[in-house]
């Protein structure tokens, strides 16, 4: 049970140390609380939660709005662990809006932390956000923003030329004076040279063991989202099952009558039903 929240400057430290932390991405207030009694670290409220949690085809339709309230019900579930959220799609475009929405976010969430999806070619933006006094982090690798572009949900830094160019990304990320970032869906050794480059804190999804901290997404882990199985998640639990057979049980038995049963149902006093019966007697009902 983790009983104290990490503090953002602890993490650049525990960087420097070789400690590692674990971390996970739900987005209310039940899969929080489970996180924070289990003891993880930190807690992303990641736009993912767009696939997990609204059906989305892709993480794009989520608003700020919606972030802010998932925000609001994980760290209702899980006071005492450090939130880290993702700025969604469009909502950090150009540096006005970026400055904008981040404190907007901010101020209406009380996240300890935003994370946007840019790199070399936004480090103005990453740049505005955090002179305006927001902790913030970026993303290197599969960046699920640019899914179309990617075309679809694929592994990067397959190449050297290629790794050179997410090594040059996280070091403008740094530059830019951000605090973090993301390192997802690439060759261990590409994650292991990233976390190299810079001195900020990263943590992984997908990169093998790079990085300080470790990302899966909760719902991925607890077998509760089954849409598709990325390669590197690892299932520790299989909910879907479990909730689709309560499901299906509770079905059969209020089919077949055997739910509610007297141990499930409210019981009156027997001098009270008599009195019910003589009442309704009175007034021919039965």
């Amino acid at each position: 049970m983790r009983e104290t929240k990490l503090t953002l400057p602890e993490l650049t430290e525990k960087k420097a140390k070789g400690e590692r932390l674990a971390m996970v991405a739900v987005g209310e207030a039940m899969s929080a609380a489970w996180a924070e009694r289990a003891g993880v670290d930190i807690i992303g409220v990641g736009d993912s939660l767009g696939m997990t949690l609204h059906g989305h085809q892709n993480t794009l339709q989520i608003t700020v709005d919606q972030m802010i309230m998932h925000i609001l019900a994980v760290r209702n579930g899980a006071p005492n662990t450090m939130t880290i959220a993702s700025m969604p799609y469009g909502s950090y475009a150009t540096e006005k809006k970026a400055v904008e929405n981040a404190i907007k976010m901010m101020k209406e969430s009380g996240v300890d932390a935003l994370k946007l999806q840019l790199g070399k070619e936004g480090s103005n933006i990453i740049k505005a956000v955090a002179d305006a006094g927001v902790p913030i982090m970026s993303h290197v690798g599969l960046l699920p923003h640019k899914v179309h572009l990617l075309g679809g949900f694929k592994m990067q830094g397959r190449t050297a030329e290629a790794a050179i160019e997410i090594i040059e990304n996280a070091q403008a990320i740094e530059d830019a004076g951000a605090i973090g970032l993301e390192i997802e869906a690439m060759p261990y050794e590409v994650g292991k040279a990233v976390d190299d480059a810079v001195s900020i804190f990263t943590f992984s999804i997908g990169a093998g063991s790079a990085g300080t901290c470790q990302l899966l997404n909760g719902y991925d882990l607890l077998g509760a989202f089954d849409t598709f199985k990325p390669k590197f998640a690892k299932r520790y639990a299989n909910l879907s099952e479990v909730a689709t057979k309560a499901f299906s049980d509770y079905i059969k038995e209020v089919q077949t009558g055997e739910f509610p049963d007297a141990d499930h149902s409210y019981k009156m006093k027997e001098e009270e039903i008599k009195k019910l019966k003589q009442e309704l007697s009175k007034r021919n009902l039965k």
